[in-house]
This record gives C-alpha cells, sequence and structure tokens, in this order.
C-alpha cells in the first residue's frame, strides 16, 4: 500500500522534529518546512495527502499559506496548528478553508487520531459531489465546478467544507437539520471535533450568503438541536 505524503509547516525545531519523528514512525512519509515560505514552495509541488499548518510562522503564518493553497483550488486537506486555544485564530483558519484545527499543546494520540480521520473523510468516496451544477440557494446562485456563491452580482468564493454545508441543506429543504446530520454530512462520521466547528462554519456561511447575517432568513436556528434551510427565504 502506498504512503501517505503529509506536509508538515512548523517553526519550533523541536516541535517539528517531533512530528516528524512521530508520523514517520506510524507510516506516514513526512516532508518538513520551518517556516511558511518554505512550507508553500513545498505545497504547490502537489502530491501531498494532507498539510499541517502551525499559525504564528516566520515569512508567511500558516493563515496564508492556507490562503494560497486554496486560492489554487487544491483539495488537499489542511489542519491548522492554533495555540492558546483563541477562538480567532479557529475562526480564521476555518474561514480560509481549513478542514480542521488543534490547539496546543496536544496530545500524539489526539494528532494521530485527527489525521486519520480527515484522511479518511477526504478518500475517494467525496470526489462525486451530489450536484455539479448550478442550482439557487435562497437568494444567492450555487456554482458547485466553481466553489462560489453569487449574490447580489457579486462572487464569493466557498470552502470545499462550506460547498457540502450548502448541498446538504439544498437536498433537505425546510428540515430541521441536527447538528450531528451536519457533521456526518460535511465532515464524515469519524469527525472527532465538536460542533463548535459547525456553528463557526454557519456563521462564515451567513456572512457570505444573508442580506443581513445577524438576522438570517435563509440559515435559520433550531435551537437545541441544529439548523434549518428556509428556500423560499
Amino acid at each position: 500500500m502506498k504512503r501517505r505524503r503529509l506536509l508538515i509547516a512548523e517553526d519550533d525545531a523541536n516541535i517539528r522534529t517531533g512530528l516528524v519523528d512521530v508520523l514517520e514512525s506510524e507510516g506516514y512519509e513526512v516532508l518538513a518546512a520551518n517556516d511558511g515560505q518554505s512550507a508553500l514552495a513545498l505545497a504547490k509541488q502537489g502530491g501531498f495527502d494532507l498539510i499541517l499548518l502551525d499559525v504564528m510562522m516566520p515569512a508567511l503564518s500558516g493563515y496564508e499559506v492556507c490562503r494560497e493553497v486554496r486560492r489554487r483550488d487544491s483539495r488537499v486537506p489542511v489542519i491548522m496548528l492554533t495555540a492558546k486555544g483563541e477562538e480567532i485564530d479557529k475562526v480564521v483558519g476555518l474561514e480560509l478553508g481549513a478542514d480542521d484545527y488543534i490547539t496546543k499543546p496536544f496530545g500524539v494520540r489526539e494528532l494521530l487520531a485527527r489525521i486519520a480521520a480527515v484522511l479518511r473523510r477526504s478518500g475517494p468516496q467525496e470526489e462525486a459531489e451530489p450536484e455539479s451544477e448550478p442550482f439557487d440557494f435562497g437568494t444567492a446562485r450555487i456554482d458547485p465546478k466553481r466553489m462560489e456563491a453569487v449574490v447580489g452580482g457579486e462572487a464569493v468564493a466557498l470552502t470545499p467544507r462550506e460547498m457540502k454545508l450548502v448541498q446538504y441543506f439544498h437536498r433537505h429543504p425546510g428540515e430541521a437539520l441536527s447538528r450531528d446530520a451536519l457533521l456526518n454530512a460535511a465532515w464524515g462520521i469519524d469527525y472527532l471535533g465538536t460542533t463548535r466547528t459547525l456553528d463557526q462554519h454557519m456563521a462564515q456561511l451567513r456572512k457570505k450568503l444573508e442580506s443581513d447575517p445577524a438576522r438570517p432568513g435563509t440559515l435559520l436556528t433550531v435551537h437545541g438541536h441544529g439548523y434549518r434551510y428556509e428556500p423560499g427565504a
């Protein structure tokens, strides 16, 4: 079986060496970068099954690397390493298209479990999207092939995870969908994170698709349960 190829970007030499040792011992092929610029140069070469990015790095931040990776329309999974559990770190990473985040300090078992889960979710079963042709979503026009929404005549880029959520809502109009169902649809049944990740993605979707994100009319909260898509709003 071909080994999974990972790119690790971490400026702390001790952490970087530890990550490489642990992941190689688990059978992964690992390339490591000590700054954002080196990480981006490696990422542009392609061929990676997953990229693990520290947020704070010299030359280019993890945010900037993630943004450029996604700008090139790459579907490679990205996990961000954030410090101190600061909410803004997580939100920015998710806005830029990261698939998951891990807060420092973290345990080896948690890291390995999250990497394995993201790799399972990014397998061949995700290649075929439910909708490939443009469709209406509230007041927006969604184009899955271009990974964007047209709102008020302006194109807005959607991340792969946001697109999965929109497509799932579109298939279930008017239904009260639980947070677990939405996590399973967009992240897979192996997802180990909390529902807070979903709530952060929903907040970003509202900013992109709602005329007034503070008072949404299309993506509604079902308190104590999840969310509901109202197509006629």
